[in-house]
């Protein structure tokens, strides 16, 4: 099992250490007793599911030999109103742009979403999650 570490420095602000050897920062709101210096949970946890399924889409594309120019993964979302404030609703926005065959675009976030994104999978367990593709020449 690969050891993950977070370490307080104060307030509500941890720096967080992966196991894979890199470091990122969480911190909390300042009306919600922190700083407001790093992203809080929640919004890693979000951006861990933004990275997973963009990582999938772009290397399905690139394995279909898809000129992929630019690419960017967005999300809204809705929680709960009442502790523990879940997820309850997010929208992910796949905008791509090149000389794309949409039905590939499709099929790419199709396998990130179902098969490939270990993020998704695991949201997918309490919270609706749904997309939007738009493809731009």
């Amino acid at each position: 099992m690969n050891e993950m570490k977070a370490t307080w420095t104060g307030g509500m602000r941890f720096d967080l250490h992966a196991a894979s050897g890199h470091d990122i920062a969480a911190d909390a709101p300042v009306d919600k007793g922190g700083t407001d210096t790093a992203p809080t949970p929640m919004e890693l946890v979000m951006l861990g599911l933004l990275g997973c399924t963009g990582l999938d889409v772009a290397s399905i594309l690139q394995k279909m030999k898809q000129p992929l120019e630019r690419f960017e993964v967005r999300a809204t979302h809705e929680r709960a109103e009442k502790h523990p404030r879940i997820f309850t609703r997010i929208h992910l926005v796949y905008e791509l742009w090149g000389d794309l065959d949409p039905r590939k675009v499709q099929r790419a976030v199709d396998l990130s979403e179902s098969t490939y994104c270990s993020v998704s999978a695991m949201l997918r367990e309490t919270v609706e999650i749904t997309n939007e593709i738009r493809v731009n020449t």
